[in-house]
């Protein structure tokens, strides 16, 4: 199933259990314009609810992930760039509040907002000629949506720093070495990578575990080591009680695929 957004430059389709999201500019790169933004985190949103959607990737049209904000919204000086900056919950942390996992499929430059959406997947998977910066430094901006934040968390300070403070352009292979990318894989190949990556947690992963996942791992960043420990009890109660794991070993027991029930729309994990 194919679906367009409202605005055509953010492409949704929907196929066996994977949302592909797909940037949708390729002329420029897949520079993001205000409208482009906000479509983007409907896109987000409306997968998340989607019950047929068990895993979400993101990927560029054309030879780009996403060049950065479009040049006409810089160049129009600072009430412009300020109305480009949407809603505060559909700035690229948004995915990080996903109960689903976020793939990116980096076929391209990531750069300024496209690293920041880069950066906010659960798993990047890049291109070998991918080439990514944070560049806000080479532009006169402060580090922008969370990166400051999240950058450190991912690949330790001195490297953050580095990438923060030069805006210099990381290959794909410097990236992995890092840990700013998972893999990286020959041109062309890329989207065919995290399908494969994001089929096998729909064949084989209970949405509710990777939901709960998810969102203990992002929560406990800014958790005391008591305070994470004390909620994985709550977890692990929570689970126990719940159909995930009777399924799981029944069909160990039956030599089957386990079935793992969907997350309704809008559902929440406690």
């Amino acid at each position: 199933m194919t679906t367009d957004t409202d605005d055509s430059e953010i492409l949704t389709e929907v196929r066996d259990g994977v949302a592909v999201i797909t940037f949708n500019r390729p002329k420029a790169r897949n520079a993001i314009t205000a409208t482009m933004a906000l479509a983007y985190a409907r896109a987000l949103r409306a997968a998340d609810d989607d019950p047929q959607v068990r895993v979400i990737v993101v990927t560029g049209a054309g030879p780009g992930f996403c060049s950065g904000a479009d040049l006409e919204v810089l160049r129009g000086g600072a009430e412009t760039i300020k109305k480009f900056v949407p809603a505060r919950d559909d700035l690229p942390s948004l995915t990080l509040r996903l109960r689903k996992p976020v793939i990116a499929a980096i076929n391209g430059a990531a750069v300024g907002i496209g690293f920041a959406y880069m950066l906010g997947s659960d798993i990047r998977i890049a291109a070998e000629s991918a080439k990514l910066a944070t560049a806000f430094s080479r532009l006169g901006l402060a580090a922008e949506y969370g990166v400051s934040w999240l950058l450190p968390r991912l690949i330790g300070l001195p490297a953050a720093m580095d990438l923060l403070l030069t805006g210099r352009t990381v290959g794909a292979e410097e990236a992995a070495q890092i840990g700013l990318v998972h893999r990286v894989v020959p041109d062309g190949a890329v989207l065919d990578a995290a399908l494969a990556y994001a089929a096998d947690l729909v064949a084989n992963c209970s949405p509710f575990s990777l939901a709960t996942i998810k969102k203990q791992v992002y929560d406990d960043l800014d958790r005391s080591r008591d305070d994470a420990l004390t909620d994985t009890l709550r977890q692990m109660d929570i689970a126990f009680e719940g159909p995930g794991l009777a399924e799981a070993l029944t069909a160990r027991t039956e030599k089957r695929p386990a079935v793992f029930d969907a997350l309704g729309q809008g559902s929440e994990v406690r």
